[in-house]
């Protein structure tokens, strides 16, 4: 009698939790599949936070009758889609820079220097004043700031200022003297000392340059860095990201997310790229990937190298001179050899190589190493922006199954500094989105947060119009290689995943898949695409669990 009674007790246990679902209806669902786009109006997935099913309206309506049996979410008529996922982007950085100074809005450099000096006198208690953001092709007069203007903004402390594509730091004299730099002191392989007529450094260092001034910044915490994480995964969470490939992290990094992961409380799916210059990252590589941690919430599979700079701080390794300064082809951090090297030690170890690459220079040298090496094709390498390529190498990338990772926001910031730089006939394969696409190359669509804002609406609008927000220039930069809707949503989803060899798991609505999701007030397939930037996130679902409520 006690076997029968145990026996039914434990088949009423294995039924509960077997058909445990909760049922999202009153909505209207998109979400892009390998066979094409799927339209619903329902959503089921069970207690192990998987999609079951999507539904029509009729398999709605038949469900709802049995709904004593179902967890039910109203999606009160608005707007399904799959978790959206930034496929590069820096979360520690975001975290960071939403803690200290932001330039994004300075006006000028005597503006930028006012905001540093309204901040540091809030945080007296800071013996260093960083920040990021300022970018002079949008001051007036269009040129480098120098350190006397942060001298007289904050007297006697040190000042250490990213621009915005973290890419060239602003320094004051004190932060210079704290890092030895002299008007004698020479310019490291793969940086710049922006001097005067006198040869005096000016207080604007580019790339490898920086790092004499990092390097006398104090370290950031274990606990600083995780809280600087939690920041910045709200506001990710907030803007409907549920996973975001987070380009260049620290093993103190890998040690933070693990502690939040453990807590339950990572709220943003990693996919994390080890730094190449991080210290400890050879350590790490030894060790082998960690594809799978936490419930595919972190996941350690990839490294990250930067090979040029950036084209604002004309850091961009170009084949020729900029068209707007004839002295200067931009640099290489590192060298072809020791570029080679990294990335076949990490492929030996299993891991994906993800390397920032801007200029054409920088992209040709990345896939003629890559070329080297097809029995590594699978690893899925990617290079990370893609933003200059010569018109002959774009086919490479589908030869070599290279992922071009690019960020569509990155054309329309750029769009009216990208012609000084380069003339006319190099935009031909810059930010070239539809020459990739229409060699079936997939996209991995991101923001490179904090350089830009995270909002993934901001990326759809900018894929869809080639436009700005202000919805300009008319009719699109360069509007021969706008995306499709369809396209856009898909290189934010299922093409995001698949860069990140995580199309299994989540990155489209489908059964076995993780129940990642978000509702939003508007039909992306339907507004006016000038509007795609206004579409506002109501809810986050990360593996059926509610993370964020607007």
């Amino acid at each position: 009698m006690n076997l029968l009674r145990y026996s039914i007790l434990s088949l009423t246990l294995i039924f509960s939790q077997t058909y445990a679902e909760t049922l999202v209806h009153n909505v209207k669902g998109y979400t892009v599949t390998e066979e094409g786009m799927l339209t619903f109006h329902g959503l089921l997935y069970g207690d192990d936070g998987k999609v079951i099913k999507t539904l029509d309206k009729s398999s709605v309506t038949e469900l709802l009758k049995r709904s004593n049996n179902l967890t039910l979410i109203d999606g009160n008529g608005k707007y399904l889609l799959p978790g959206l996922i930034d496929a590069h982007g820096h979360v520690m950085g975001y975290g960071q820079a939403i803690n200290n100074v932001l330039l994004m809005e300075s006006k000028s450099a005597e503006h930028a220097a006012q905001l540093v000096a309204e901040f540091a006198n809030k945080n007296k208690d800071q013996e260093w004043i960083l920040g990021r953001g300022w970018n002079q092709v949008l001051w007036d007069k269009k040129v480098f700031p120098n350190a006397e203007t942060l001298d007289n903004a904050v007297p006697g402390k040190p000042v250490a200022l990213n621009r915005i594509d973290g890419h060239a730091m602003w320094a004051n004299s004190e932060a210079m003297r704290r890092a030895g730099i002299t008007k004698d002191t020479l310019d490291p392989p793969g940086g710049e000392i922006i001097r005067d007529k006198n040869g005096n450094p000016t207080g604007v260092l580019i790339d490898n340059a920086m790092t004499m001034v990092e390097r006398a910044i104090p370290e950031i915490s274990l606990a600083q860095t995780v809280s600087y994480i939690d920041t910045a995964v709200a506001v990710l969470a907030s803007e409907g990201i549920t996973s975001t490939h987070d380009a260049g992290i620290s093993p103190m990094e890998v040690d933070a997310y693990k502690l939040i992961a453990e807590k339950g409380n990572l709220d943003v799916r990693i996919y994390a790229m080890l730094a190449v210059t991080s210290p400890g990252y050879e350590e790490l590589i030894e060790k082998g990937p960690e594809p799978s941690l936490f419930d595919d919430r972190l996941s350690i599979r990839s490294i990250k190298i930067s090979i040029d700079g950036a084209l604002g701080s004309r850091g961009a390794a170009l084949d020729a001179p900029y068209s707007d300064r004839p002295d200067t082809s931009g640099l290489l951090l590192h060298t072809p050899e020791s570029t080679e090297a990294m990335t076949e030690h990490a492929m030996k170890n299993g891991f994906q190589v993800n390397t920032h690459a801007i200029g054409d220079k920088g992209n040709r040298i990345l896939l003629d190493i890559f070329s080297k090496y097809p029995q590594y094709r699978d690893l899925r390498h990617r290079v990370e922006h893609a933003q200059i390529v010569h018109l002959e190498d774009i086919p490479r990338f589908k030869e070599l199954n290279v992922i071009p990772s690019m960020q569509a926001t990155h054309a329309t910031s750029d769009k009216n500094m990208a012609k000084d730089r380069l003339g006319e006939k190099r935009l031909a394969g810059a930010y070239a989105w539809r020459k990739f696409l229409k060699q079936d190359t997939r996209i991995a669509n991101g923001s490179d947060f904090p350089v830009e804002p995270s909002n993934p609406f901001y990326g759809l609008h900018a894929s869809v119009t080639r436009q700005d927000r202000e919805n300009q220039p008319l009719g699109g930069w360069r509007p021969e290689e706008k995306m499709t809707r369809e396209e856009a949503l898909r290189s934010f989803t299922l093409d995001a995943a698949y860069a990140a060899h995580q199309e299994k798991v989540i990155g489209s609505l489908e059964a076995g898949k993780w129940a990642d999701f978000i509702i939003v007030d508007s039909d992306y397939f339907e507004v006016p695409e000038q509007d795609i930037w206004k579409i506002k996130v109501l809810s986050t679902y990360q593996a059926g669990k509610n993370v964020f409520e607007r």
